[in-house]
């Protein structure tokens, strides 16, 4: 039926599924003779287990979705894989979607795919409109494609950093409909920044009738981010949304889903991709989703959901003990933040020490963020980079609630992140100890005088 499973399968039968799935493939046959340049051969055994003797990769020279005639098994785990992937983003909150694929790319060059694509149907188009994000790689996906990018710069509002509508509509008007090639908004993003207000963007570029490409990146584990985008394709216009394998399914780094509401453009798409490519993204999301199945998946959701309630809760609770506070964010759905102000206040190169400090004692994840720091990106610079703004009111400490966050990993975090505050508080402390013995030193000196 090309859905995924609702009870996932075991070890074993996933195996012989696989097994199954590769006697298919030319190399495999017996007998076969082959006289290629590209038969297949593989001369480490260790290597033909590790890929179940699925060598072939997925696609043709010309289509990355194509069948290969010598490759019927690695085809058909490319066609199931997609069918199945698909049912899980439909299942996460976008109903109407219609047609994805996975790429075996990263989220950043898989937007770039798109950018690409996008170039044959819109040749005039130089600019992408680009709602600010402080993450390197969905800036250079669009440097990478050949255009440039117009950063819109986010407005504040209460804590929260917002897509400026106005703004968006200003440049449209001002660069001209037709020499932009797409609106490229985020749905998934560190705090104190929130996913782009994309129901009014879609519904602007429809007006304008412009093009517009969503970077999901981890917004699969989100109902809020999934909500959004269907949202924004039932009032307005959404072309293609990318999504990360690793951060939605667990699963090694390497690969992507591009996923959108018109088969023909997603197509084109895949068209867009010169030559074949490696199987293994592909291999790896379908053997983690048979194993899971659609409870297994729903589970992992509804436990991301939950921990990060309890994170919010705990690291409020932390924040208030130390004199700062968790911002008030309640349309990021992933990310925290929590003020670090007493912090920068009392030592300018504190915030940073206290990120080295928390990776040194085996956190990972957390971001401090510094007040006004500056990042030239391919000769763009970011002013207060990191924060996605010039001058954000305070420096601060990102925490995220991802897909498979476990308590353990809350209740040790927290742990650890009072410790290290207590450290600078207590040094605080004792700087302003020697201060005070300093100036009473000095008043009875200038008294014996």
């Amino acid at each position: 039926k090309g859905k995924c499973p609702e009870d996932g399968w075991d070890e074993s039968t996933i195996e012989l599924f696989l097994h199954e799935l590769a006697i298919m493939d030319s190399n495999n046959f017996l007998g076969n003779c082959g006289v290629g340049e590209r038969e297949g051969r593989v001369v480490s055994g260790l290597v033909a287990r590790r890929h179940y003797r699925l060598i072939h990769g997925i696609g043709r020279s010309g289509d990355i979705s194509a069948v290969q005639p010598k490759a019927a098994g690695s085809s058909l785990l490319n066609k199931l894989t997609n069918s199945v992937v698909l049912d899980i983003i439909k299942l996460a909150g976008v109903r109407t979607v219609t047609s994805c694929f996975v790429v075996p790319m990263a989220t950043g060059m898989s937007l770039t795919l798109c950018f690409l694509t996008l170039r044959h149907k819109r040749p005039k188009a130089k600019y992408i409109i680009w709602p600010r994000i402080d993450q390197k790689s969905c800036f250079k996906s669009m440097i990478t494609a050949g255009f440039e990018p117009v950063v819109v710069e986010n407005v504040l509002e209460g804590d929260e950093l917002r897509t400026d509508l106005e703004a968006v509509e200003a440049k449209i008007k001002a660069l001209g409909a037709e020499n932009i090639l797409c609106v490229h908004s985020t749905t998934s993003c560190f705090a104190p920044r929130v996913p782009d207000r994309l129901e009014e963007l879609a519904v602007i570029c429809a007006n304008y009738d412009i093009p517009h490409i969503v970077n999901n990146a981890y917004g699969v584990q989100s109902s809020k981010c999934m909500h959004l985008i269907q949202q924004g394709a039932r009032v307005g216009r959404i072309d293609a949304f990318v999504q990360s394998l690793d951060k939605n399914f667990m699963v090694p780094v390497g690969g992507a889903i591009i996923a959108g509401f018109s088969e023909s453009f997603v197509q084109e798409i895949s068209k867009m991709y010169p030559g074949r490519a490696s199987a293994s993204p592909s291999l790896d999301v379908l053997i983690t989703l048979l194993s899971l199945g659609t409870s297994g998946y729903k589970k992992l959701l509804k436990e991301r959901k939950e921990m990060f309630s309890y994170l919010s809760s705990e690291l409020k609770k932390l924040a208030e003990n130390h004199h700062e506070r968790l911002l008030d964010t309640p349309h990021n759905p992933i990310s925290l933040a929590m003020s670090l102000k007493n912090l920068d206040d009392s030592n300018d190169a504190a915030v940073t020490q206290l990120g080295s400090m928390l990776f040194t004692r085996q956190v990972s994840g957390a971001r401090v963020v510094p007040c006004g720091s500056v990042q030239t990106v391919n000769n763009y610079t970011f002013k207060g980079f990191m924060s996605h703004a010039n001058d954000y009111p305070c420096a601060y400490l990102n925490a995220a609630s991802a897909i498979g966050i476990r308590k353990q990993d809350v209740d040790i975090f927290l742990k650890r992140l009072d410790k290290c505050l207590k450290t600078f508080r207590k040094e605080a402390k004792q700087e302003k100890s020697i201060s005070e013995i300093s100036d009473s030193d000095a008043t009875t000196e200038q008294l014996e005088d």
